[in-house]
């Protein structure tokens, strides 16, 4: 039974494995979006071109790829709350590095276990709540991440304002991981005294199989690659949204910079929204349902971006792709037991979270190509291209669940 709908009086130590879980992605969230926000200022200080950012992120993102990849092996060696804490406590130490840096060299060189350590801890926890939450707390978990990449750069702006330059703003996120893993490695019993039991599916049979078989043996089973497919073209369209509207907007639109900028946080915005209200859905609607309601919304926004010119039109399609957005996610890894069955879905989880970086890291370079060499105007075409191609792994990948427990 879903924690969340237990049929007895939760104890103290359900709500504090909660409190750790919401607060644990909400540190998830918090230095994902630091980078971007202190680079203008970075970049004078290491000597560095503006276009070096994007070589730090994509460091980040492989060594992500890479324990996640690892995560499997690595949970089942330490457990969930081990890996958890040693990956909150390894990404940590690699924000506080970053504020003590002198040389680009040496940024690059501290994304490594940055990275390692946000890969293994978001791959260890979406496993973990796959399984054992109900698909309400998997939508506000995610939403919590959303709330963390908010705060980080209000952070910034804060110790930058304060006169501390962004070694600051780094400092005091790093110490605030420090203290989340303080209260981790405190709470690590909560871990075995409140671990709720699996968590309901959508009705699969699959969801009843907690054998646990190899990953080779998991790769195996019907729906697997369409499934992986459609989160990596989800993730690629998400990713190329929020990298490449701004530039839409002020090439094909006319619309000026600082709008166009602004405009782009509603999609963020939307998504942060969004998760909560799905969360809210959850209750009343399957996950299926919750995608393919996302799918439509996404669709209506993108038909507003293609058809219609103006400020308030892109405002308008960015938030309900935003919003169209939010469900999907989340609701993916919470299907992921109830497609593949609770054993499979710890050994799936990794290959299905390096699926989903490779596509947020490999298509907003592949859409810069096509806005350069084709138009800007392309950019909204190419998001309705991901989110057709979305629609149908997602559609294969129901037949073939469906076809496996009948």
């Amino acid at each position: 039974m879903p924690f969340g709908a237990l049929p007895f009086r939760p104890t103290q130590e359900t709500y504090v494995l909660l409190a750790i879980i919401y607060l644990a992605f909400i540190g998830l969230g918090l230095p994902d979006s630091l980078l971007g926000s202190a680079w203008p200022q970075m970049s004078g200080d290491l000597g560095a071109q503006t276009s070096a950012a994007g070589l730090v992120t994509m460091t980040i993102c492989a060594c992500t790829i890479v324990s996640s990849l690892a995560c499997d092996a690595l949970q089942r060696r330490l457990g969930t709350a081990r890996l958890t804490t040693a990956s909150v406590a390894l990404t940590a130490a690699g924000i506080l590095g970053f504020s003590r840096v002198t040389e680009f060299w040496q940024l690059v060189a501290i994304a490594v276990p940055y990275g390692l350590g946000a890969g293994a801890v978001d791959a260890a926890l979406n496993a973990y709540a796959a399984v054992h939450l109900k698909p309400m707390h998997v939508s506000w978990l995610h939403c919590c991440w959303g709330i963390g990449a908010s705060v980080g750069p209000m952070i910034m702006a804060w110790r930058m304002g304060a006169g501390d330059s962004w070694r600051g703003g780094y400092v005091a996120v790093g110490l605030m991981l420090v203290a989340l893993t303080a209260f981790l490695v405190l709470t690590l019993r909560s871990w075995d005294t409140a671990t709720p039991a699996a968590a309901a599916g959508d009705g699969d049979r699959r969801a009843a199989d907690t054998s646990i078989p190899s990953r080779a043996e998991a790769l195996r089973l019907p729906g697997v690659v369409p499934a992986f497919l459609s989160f990596f073209l989800y993730c690629a369209l998400e990713s190329t949204t929020g990298v490449w509207s701004s530039t839409f907007m002020v090439q094909a639109r006319g619309i000026d910079e600082q709008t166009a900028t602004f405009l782009v946080s509603l999609f963020y915005l939307g998504i942060t929204v969004g998760r909560f209200l799905s969360g809210v859905l959850t209750l009343r609607l399957r996950g299926n349902q919750l995608l393919r309601l996302g799918v439509a919304i996404i669709a209506v926004g993108l038909v507003l971006l293609v058809a219609v010119p103006g400020a308030t039109a892109c405002a308008t399609g960015l938030v309900l792709v935003g919003i169209g957005c939010a469900p999907i996610y989340p609701t993916i890894i919470q299907l992921t037991p109830s497609r593949f069955g609770d054993g499979a879905s710890q050994a799936l989880m990794g290959p299905q979270m390096a699926c989903a970086y490779v596509g947020s890291l490999s298509f907003p370079p592949i859409t810069g190509l096509v806005l350069q060499h084709v138009a800007p105007g392309a950019y909204p075409w190419l998001l309705l291209a991901l989110l057709a191609g979305f629609a149908l792994t997602l559609a294969a990948t129901n037949r073939a669940c469906a076809r496996a427990t009948r």
